[in-house]
């Protein structure tokens, strides 16, 4: 390759000679000592992490132990002490977020110098500055686009199309997220394994992709995937431009190394190969993103890919109080794969113990959590302070229908709302027209979702129609579609839609409206929709809308619900900053709050049951990670909770703590049974010694017949077969099944999971077939007949 493709300009070159102090001599100490006040605001550990500029070097920055100061520290001592220039430096981040961050950190500590930093940024945008200066190598132009996700469905839709493949049966966006993953592994077409080209239309998914990459040349473009893959071929196929920046760069700093993938491990090894200086900053007890292509085993075989790298360990945390970090601590160490490390506190304050509390369901914990924030509340600590992480999207409702009520302002941190997410906004307008055919601004949003051939042209001849007519746009629906005004498919789809709308209205009055919503959304196409949706936002989706649907059953008919609804999100939006924080564990990750909760750390939840099922142990690895990301966000205060039953995906479900319960160190940890800690059916050391398993808020007739029974049974001895004892926080049954007073094939009434058979029958445990929340072990004295 000619040398004429290799960057001239300032920016990229090395620094001409005597341009800089020679490293290590008398002028670079001399600037180093007047120049260097940053050094003295660190602690040892960090200061050593600073100072080591010479090879490799892994800085294990455990959470709230100042990664952030580290990193830029060591970027303003490399300059000031002469050892690189700023054009010479490659510093990477993860987001532009903390890209702009890093920069005026550093313009803090070297003043306008960190304006001449070309290559401090994310992956993606030096990766884009490399390509577009080598164009021409990887077959491009320097003016290339960059398609967004759109526009890649659109061009991957064609592709599809002209293989002659059902784009019904094999949608753009499975294809989509599969080239993605093959790319952040670093695969090109030629090296995807036989077996994975399988998961694509019978075979034809690495064809597809070959496709796919020779129409992106066509259109002088590439993806978001491209801006690392075509760096890692450019480098490859010409070792001149590779070895080029490999001497630019003489100093490399990378952050978050725990969420890399393949292909930017790849990307940075290359990059590294020339000198020795790296230095990676990360930690593996926070690597939580496997789900999107993180491999954290990349930061576990640093001094593997790096001999001779120093690791330092950043384990004085400036965040947490001691009980926090000693139960975040205890619990991290049930890991294998680590590298080991004990965060401290640097404060001697030990604080609040973790406090571990059960529930009997969700909404039991959204009014025991919404009572702890009030009382906070009231003796003035700020909402804006606390923070309830949840591990999955779906357990959002039952805190925002209780803050709703209550009249807690929050906000939602990584997404919207409940009621405001695309999916539930879409599902309620299919229930609002089902009841009210007039209602314009519903019907429109859903006329053509899911596509049904219904395009802008006719819509808009529909919106004609009524306006002439002067009625709504469903009635001008219903009139077009008997006529020849529209013709084709789109009158077909309009015809077909408005004998659904009509059937379903009729069934309004005759079937439960729970169903009926189910049917609604099944027979539209909607929940097919997002079930062929491969993207990795579908799956939440989902769960969402079976989140609403069995929310729905709290409420007597589908215009009570409705009517909920409205009134929800009729509820105007508090202008003022001190909000409650409300997200998910994922999206809480570098953020820190006085008082935090984490609700729902039950088995099939937290640990996710799917990440359990897809990756095994390092599912749960990861899970556990996530626990202790959660953890470390507290400051002052952790709660955590589980409930004996949750609603998951429209099915009522008896739960068991999480695994991770029951890994938290005894001697930080405070179980808290004041507001009702229901033990009943759970194996958790955390539940043993209780006095009150039946201590609630509730005052249902369920509730009262339990307590009774529960109350009888303390004066029963065990010998005499009585109604059941209770020995360490659990009800223990009689022993003999002669003593149930219910009978097999027996119809019985649950509080919460409603109507069922009795088809089995276990001392005082009955196995129940409920008509809608399916097969149940429950107790007999939670039961009556019916």
């Amino acid at each position: 390759m000619a040398n004429t493709n290799i960057p001239t300009d300032h920016t990229s070159t090395t620094a001409a000679p005597h341009a800089s102090p020679r490293p290590g001599g008398i002028a670079a100490r001399a600037i180093a000592a007047h120049k260097a006040p940053y050094l003295d605001t660190l602690n040892e550990a960090q200061r050593k992490a600073v100072e080591a500029l010479d090879g490799p070097l892994l800085v294990l920055a455990g959470a709230g132990t100042g990664k952030t100061r580290v990193l830029t520290a060591r970027l303003a001592h490399i300059i000031n002490t002469g050892r690189a220039k700023p054009p010479n430096i490659l510093a990477v981040t993860f987001t532009n977020k903390a890209a702009r961050e890093m920069r005026t950190r550093i313009g803090n500590l070297v003043g306008h110098v960190v304006e001449g930093m070309p290559w401090l940024g994310t992956f993606h945008s030096i990766g884009v500055k490399i390509l577009r200066r080598h164009s021409e190598l990887v077959r491009l132009k320097s003016n290339f686009t960059i398609l967004d996700a759109d526009d890649q469905i659109r061009l991957l839709k064609q592709v599809i199309k002209s293989e002659g493949i059902d784009d019904k049966r094999w949608p753009a966006r499975q294809l989509a997220t599969l080239i993605d993953n093959w790319k952040n592994r670093g695969l090109r077409p030629d090296n995807v394994p036989e077996g994975d080209g399988y998961v694509f239309a019978n075979g034809l998914g690495v064809k597809l992709y070959r496709t796919y990459q020779e129409r992106l040349k066509i259109l002088n473009s590439a993806d978001f995937g491209d801006l690392l893959m075509e760096c890692l071929a450019l480098f490859r196929e010409h070792p001149d431009v590779l070895s080029f920046y490999q001497e630019s760069f003489s100093y490399m700093l990378v952050d978050e190394y725990q969420d890399t993938n393949v292909a930017q491990y790849l990307w940075l090894r290359l990059l590294a190969q020339g000198h020795s200086n790296i230095a990676c900053v990360g930690d593996d007890d926070q690597s939580i993103y496997g789900w999107r292509g993180a491999d954290v085993e990349n930061i576990l075989r640093f001094e593997l890919d790096f001999p001779g790298a120093q690791v330092i360990r950043l384990e004085l945390n400036y965040r947490s109080t001691r009980n926090i970090l000693a139960t975040a601590s205890a619990l991290i160490s049930h890991n294998e794969s680590r590298l080991g490390k004990t965060l401290h506190a640097a404060s001697s304050e030990e604080g609040d113990l973790v406090h571990v509390r059960g529930v009997w369901d969700a909404e039991d914990e959204a009014r025991l959590v919404t009572d702890e924030i009030e009382s906070l509340h009231r003796n003035k600590h700020h909402l804006e302070g606390m923070a309830v992480l949840v591990r999955a999207s779906f357990q959002m409702r039952e805190f925002e229908d209780r803050f709703i009520m209550l009249g807690l302002p929050y906000r939602v941190i990584g997404g919207p709302r409940f009621y405001e997410r695309q999916e539930i906004r879409d599902a309620i307008a299919y229930l609002q027209v089902t009841i009210n055919p007039d209602h314009d601004v519903k019907f429109q949003r859903i006329i053509n979702v899911p596509r049904r051939s219904i395009g802008i042209r006719s819509v808009n001849l529909v919106a004609e129609a009524a306006r002439t007519r002067g009625v709504s746009l469903y009635r001008a629906a219903s009139d077009i579609a008997s006529t020849d005004e529209l013709r084709g498919t789109a009158r077909a789809s309009l015809v077909a839609l408005i004998r659904q709308f009509e059937n379903w209205r009729s069934r309004v009055n005759t079937m439960p409206h729970t169903e009926l919503a189910k049917m609604i959304l099944d027979e539209s196409g909607y929940t097919e929709m997002w079930q062929k949706d491969r993207s990795l936002t579908a799956i939440g989706k989902l769960e969402n809308l079976k989140e609403m649907i069995g929310q729905m059953d709290e409420f007597d008919s589908l215009s009570a619900f409705l009517e909920h609804v409205s009134l929800v999100m009729d509820v105007e939006s508090d202008a003022s900053t001190d909000k409650i924080n409300l997200m998910t564990l994922h999206a809480s990750k570098g953020l820190e709050f006085d008082t935090v909760f984490l609700p729902g750390w039950e088995e099939g939840v937290f640990p996710n049951q799917r990440a359990l099922d897809e990756t095994g142990r390092a599912g749960l690895e990861e899970e556990r990670r996530l626990a202790h990301v959660g953890l470390t966000r507290a400051k002052k205060r952790a709660w955590i909770s589980f409930a004996s039953n949750r609603r998951i995906h429209g099915l009522w479900q008896q739960s068991i703590p999480s695994r991770f319960v029951d890994e938290l160190p005894e001697e930080h940890v405070d179980v808290d049974s004041s507001n009702g800690f229901y033990a009943i059916g759970t194996n958790s050391r955390f539940t043993d010694g209780l006095e009150t398993p039946f201590t609630s808020n509730y005052d249902t007739p369920g509730w009262r017949r339990a307590k009774s029974r529960q109350s009888q049974a303390k004066d029963t001895p065990r010998h005499q077969g009585g109604a059941g004892v209770t020995i360490e926080g659990q009800l223990i049954a009689s022993g003999d099944a002669s003593h149930c007073i219910y009978d097999m094939g027996e119809r019985i009434f649950h509080i919460k999971f409603g109507y069922g058979l009795i088809v089995s029958i276990e001392s005082n445990k009955l196995t129940v077939d409920f008509e809608k929340a399916g097969r149940k072990r429950v107790l007999d004295s939670f039961v009556e007949r019916h």
